[in-house]
């Protein structure tokens, strides 16, 4: 079976089905093959409805009673009916899918699958999902134990099931990834492709779907690690400027901070100016909570670099950032005689400036993207930092390393988004990683606090009252900008009305990510210099300027965020000596969820990054990190036994094909599966 052929090649796809599957990504044999299973329902075991009992069910019986209800909180459709079977008969309500009401025929058979709980006084299933009983009955397909596929564009899983019945008798031909070779056993996988795909699309029970998919867990993980130490050999060939090291020059100007140094912070300046001794370019993370004090740092990295005679630039996702990094930066360097710039759209005189960076006259360039300009050229760059990596494309980074007569510049990233160890030791296998733990002395953490929105006018509105009259200010989280048909979540606008309203004498401004940057700006500057009382926003502040005197968040709809995009949120407050409270906002009928608890209970970044990678796996973290660089299907990363056998293997291949090169060319497939892989370093 040719992997990399066209899906029209496939029975059952014909022109429109390949046109409709290449609009969601699925072009060739291989992209389909991959597309798994989002969940299985097993319809063998089905309970009878006198015998029901709280918790996730599988019914199956007769509706009927169907009805719509409209509330007006936000526009809810509440869909009700009733379902029967010979023994009993249950409440059934789907919320916001009117479409319920004209799907079932009153005469047949269904299988309902969902939580059946007491909700406001009554038990009831709550939006189950539903299947014909001919349907799950017929034995010419999977019979009880069936998989579902998402949904993609207009293709729905009865689709891709009737696609995969089709090639059902093909799977035998799936070659390996690697052969399996007793004569070559640093190339050999435990176990087949073939079998292991075959069993996650028709498996009969659990325990053949989790056989088939640590399989593809194991192969996923081998290849996420060997592309990490291809990129790690590759950059141990480059060649850097080493820079010398004074320890009596780094102390003199440590001893002029006017802070104390965490211990983290003088270990994690350390190992950078370690590295930068080495004619080898660092490669290096420099990770830390928020308000963990990474400028700091940089600031000693880019003082090391600049007394040894060399420029130093340092990339932030946004001009007011930037602004923000350069006006610290200038006030720690300034008395050394050290020159700050400031690169941005908004920058007068570009051209004047560019040639003083080009003549060397500028010792520390700040900027966003004006600093990736064909016009911007550097004299002497001999290191690069680049805050909230994440938010910089590959080729990006690339651009700005390139800026440079001299060998490879060093490259210090920065993130406030703490990165699980096990996804530091596979995923960032190429970097080596310093951590920043320890908050600034006088920092308070942040407390948080579970809230209802009934308990806004008894409980919020107060404290937000409390802190407006200490003169301190306030930001309101939203998920969405305006209402919505397909949401329910509170919007910024509305938000906003809603609030002016509550506080007519405050001053109160929305902001949200399709605005113009310039307005953005402009309004992240009021907000910093105390002109606007009550910022309401989307997630566009999640990185953002420091603004001391802002100490009060409510994140609406807190139960739609991932654990470190809230940890990330909640770290916009804080930032000064006052106390800081945050507010995880929660709609009247919804519970608190495990991740929610975790946060409330828990100022660590770190602990929190572990539990998000249990709660919701690597591909979704990483995702927020890299944009959805990597999406990891398979692999669990807290598997520390399986990551240990693909790493030996990996790390076994990685040597072969560093000592032949040629070698890979024997295994197209998987060269094209790392090369992904490979974008995520930022030397290559």
């Amino acid at each position: 079976m040719d992997l990399f052929a066209g899906i029209e090649t496939l029975k059952g796809i014909g022109p429109k089905s390949r046109e409709l599957l290449e609009k969601v990504g699925i072009s060739t044999v291989r992209d389909l093959l991959y597309f798994l299973p989002r969940t299985y329902e097993n319809y063998t075991k089905t309970t009878n409805l006198s015998e029901i009992r709280p918790g996730r069910v599988v019914i199956k019986g007769k509706i009927s009673d169907l009805i719509v209800k409209r509330t007006s909180r936000r526009n809810l459709t509440i869909t009700e009916g009733v379902i029967r079977d010979k023994t009993d008969a249950i409440r059934v309500v789907w919320f916001n899918q009117p479409y319920r009401v004209k799907q079932f025929d009153k005469d047949k058979e269904y299988y309902f699958i969902g939580n059946y709980d007491l909700n406001r006084g009554r038990y009831q299933l709550t939006s189950p999902t539903a299947r014909l009983a001919a349907e799950v009955e017929d034995k010419t397909t999977s019979g009880g134990f069936q998989p579902i596929y998402s949904t993609k564009g207009s293709f729905k899983s009865a689709n891709f099931k009737k696609i995969f019945d089709n090639l059902r008798n093909k799977f035998a031909f799936i070659p390996d990834l690697l052969p399996l070779s007793d004569s070559n056993p640093d190339f050999v996988y435990p176990g087949s492709r073939a079998d292991a795909l075959f069993k996650v699309h028709y498996a009969e029970d659990s325990k053949e779907v989790e056989s088939g998919r640590k399989y593809l867990a194991y192969e996923e993980l081998f290849e996420l690690i060997l592309a990490a130490s291809l990129n790690k050999i590759e950059n141990q060939k480059l060649r850097g400027v080493p820079l010398k090291f004074s320890p009596e020059k780094i102390k003199r100007f440590v001893n002029s901070l006017p802070f104390a140094l965490t211990n983290a912070q003088r270990k994690a300046a350390f190992q950078i100016i370690k590295d930068m001794e080495r004619a080898v370019p660092m490669n290096r993370l420099l990770q830390g909570d928020v308000g963990s004090g990474k400028t700091v740092v940089a600031a000693i990295s880019a003082f090391e670099a600049i007394t040894n005679g060399y420029q130093v630039a340092l990339l932030a996702p946004t001009a007011i950032l930037a602004t923000q990094h350069a006006d610290s930066l200038e006030k720690l360097l300034s008395p050394f005689g050290i020159s700050v710039g400031l690169l941005t759209g908004a920058t007068k005189k570009k051209d004047f400036l560019k040639r003083k960076i080009r003549e060397g006259k500028v010792d520390l360039i700040v900027g966003t993207h004006a600093l990736l300009t064909d016009d911007t050229k550097f004299k002497s760059l001999a290191l690069c930092i680049i805050d909230e990596q994440h938010r910089f494309g590959v080729n990006q980074r690339q651009k700005l390393l390139e800026k440079t007569l001299v060998p490879a510049p060093h490259l210090l990233m920065m993130t406030a988004t703490p990165i699980p160890r096990s996804l530091q030791l596979t995923i960032f296998g190429d970097l080596d990683v310093s951590i920043l733990n320890e908050l600034p002395a006088g920092r308070q953490p942040v407390a948080t606090k579970i809230i209802s929105e009934l308990n806004f006018a008894d409980e919020l509105y107060p404290k937000i009252r409390e802190y407006l009259g200490k003169g301190q200010q306030i930001y309101w989280i939203c998920k969405i900008i305006e209402d919505s048909s397909v949401s329910e979540a509170a919007s910024v606008k509305k938000q906003t009305e809603k609030l002016k309203k509550v506080f007519p004498t405050e001053v109160i401004t929305f902001l949200h990510g399709r605005m113009k940057p310039a307005e953005k700006d402009a309004i992240m500057s009021d907000f910093a210099a105390g002109k606007i009382n009550i910022l309401v926003s989307t997630t566009v502040v999640e990185v953002g300027v420091n603004v001391p005197n802002a100490n009060l968040m409510v994140i609406m709809d807190a139960d739609g965020y991932g654990l470190a995009q809230l940890h990330q949120l909640r770290g916009r407050i804080g930032r000064g000596s006052d106390a800081a409270i945050c507010f995880l906002a929660l709609p009247a009928e919804v519970e608190p969820s495990r991740r929610l608890k975790t946060l409330e209970k828990s100022n660590d970044g770190f602990y929190l990054a572990e539990a998000d990678l249990k709660l919701r796996g690597p591909g979704e973290i990483y995702g927020s990190l890299q944009h959805g660089a990597l999406n990891l299907q398979f692999a669990s990363l807290t598997d520390s036994r399986l990551v240990a056998a693909a790493s030996e293997n990996a790390k076994a291949c990685a040597r072969a094909f560093a000592k032949d090169p040629e070698l890979m060319l024997k295994y197209p497939e998987l060269g094209l599966c790392i090369k992904k892989y490979q974008q995520l370093t930022t030397l290559n």
